[in-house]
């Protein structure tokens, strides 16, 4: 087999042989050395030059032309890869700090490998034009929802606007005409397409007599409180008062504030839970209300051998999952977070807004009463609890100690809303 060199073997037709059968590109008739790569010829020198230095040129682009990329001169710069390294190390020190979940960092990651994967690593940040997002919107398109394409959009957005704030390129990048969000029409579209994320009253208490501890507990606080599945995953002890009837708990995810009031049988789903709890495996978790089986925390992210980043092990989602299999109520749009939209559905059947997003945990940020709103009689928020009791179970709530409307506004000065 000829060796790679300067000097090549000629063929009876005057073209140069390839040095060896496996050499990637093929001598053309314009006397240059050549290759087709998606469906295009490219052109890496002359003969004359050798195989050697067309070999080189090949593969300083071939990267970028196999994944469909325009080749850039190289020279000094931020690279995509290091704006990434750059933006994950300090997400990483939030992540340290407390200033963000480990799930938001991992959508963090993804999104960062997903740019590296499409846009190239030795790519410059300063470098990219119109074309290259036009084909990233693409991509990122392609076998997603709406949703989805927003959420990466708005993410990456964060990523190149980090390079500007930190002095790490002159002048934010310029993502051109079609880097468009989905519109609001798009979503609705899309939210009409996966149907009603909506539990009637029957199918819920099917569900609720079929689910064992601790599902029937955190299935009463989806729909009696409003709770996701972090929440119940997260929910502390020290968040309930059984006596009262009361659960404060600002969301996990935003921090707002949140109150409610439990339903007879949520309390007493609650205390047959905690009863029943394994050991926590982690002592701290040991204040948590639900743990699973094996004593580790409902949802929880599971860190990657081989990254920073960790994937999301949602044990809620999953047993929820098996209850409406089971039950044949399994259609799209309905899982355990569908909780959450039924009870803000039924709920507004009492014209009190302000009292069911004290319960949902919602804020709205540019609304001036929200600002100066410190608290929420109690009475309003029992009127919207038991609204959605008697839509569940088609009958009054029964007063259990300290849940009565008199008894539960002498105990409202003493746990502030």
């Amino acid at each position: 087999m000829p060796k790679i060199g300067n000097s090549t073997q000629s063929t009876p037709t005057g073209k140069p042989a390839k040095p060896h059968p496996d050499f990637p590109l093929f001598p053309h008739a314009t006397k240059r050395w050549a290759k087709k790569v998606r469906g295009k010829l490219h052109y890496f020198g002359s003969w004359a030059d050798g195989p050697d230095a067309a070999l080189s040129k090949w593969l300083e682009v071939k990267d970028d032309l196999l994944a469909g990329r325009t080749p850039r001169v190289k020279r000094d710069g931020l690279t995509i890869a290091q704006l990434c390294n750059h933006f994950l190390t300090a997400r990483k020190r939030k992540l340290d700090s407390g200033g963000m979940t480990a799930k938001s960092f991992d959508d963090y990651y993804r999104t960062c490998e997903l740019l590296i994967a499409q846009v190239g690593r030795t790519r410059f940040v300063d470098d990219m034009q119109a074309d290259d997002f036009g084909k990233l919107r693409a991509h990122i398109a392609k076998g997603r929802g709406p949703h989805s394409i927003h959420n990466h959009m708005r993410k990456i957005n964060t990523v190149f606007k980090f390079a500007y704030d930190a002095e790490l390129i002159d002048k934010p990048v310029r993502f051109g005409p079609e880097w468009v969000k989905p519109t609001p029409k798009d979503m609705r579209l899309a939210r009409h397409a996966t149907g009603l994320r909506l539990f009637e009253a029957d199918e819920l208490r099917r569900i609720i007599d079929k689910a064992a501890q601790p599902m029937r507990a955190m299935i009463l606080l989806g729909i009696n409180c409003a709770f996701g599945n972090t929440d119940v995953s997260e929910l502390p002890q020290s968040a309930i008062d059984l006596a009262a009837g009361v659960i404060d708990y600002p969301r996990p995810k935003t921090g707002i504030t949140r109150r409610a009031i439990l339903w007879p049988e949520t309390v007493e789903a609650i205390r047959e839970a905690i009863q029943q709890r394994p050991t926590p495996h982690d002592e701290a978790d040991n204040g948590l209300v639900f743990v699973t089986r094996f004593g580790e925390r409902w949802v929880r992210m599971k860190q990657k051998t081989d990254s920073p980043a960790a994937t999301t092990i949602d044990n809620v989602g999953r047993e929820m999952g098996k209850l409406l299999h089971a039950l044949k109520l399994k259609r799209q749009g309905l899982n355990f977070y569908a909780l959450r939209h039924t009870f803000q559905t039924v709920a507004e059947g009492i014209p009190d807004a302000p009292a069911i997003d004290r319960i949902m945990g919602h804020e709205k940020a540019d609304d001036m009463a929200t600002r100066y709103r410190e608290r929420i009689d109690d009475d309003r928020l029992l009127a919207v609890i038991d609204h959605v009791h008697d839509w569940l179970f088609a009958k009054p709530t029964i007063p259990a100690p300290g849940n009565t409307r008199k008894a539960r506004k002498g105990k409202s000065s003493k746990v502030p809303s």
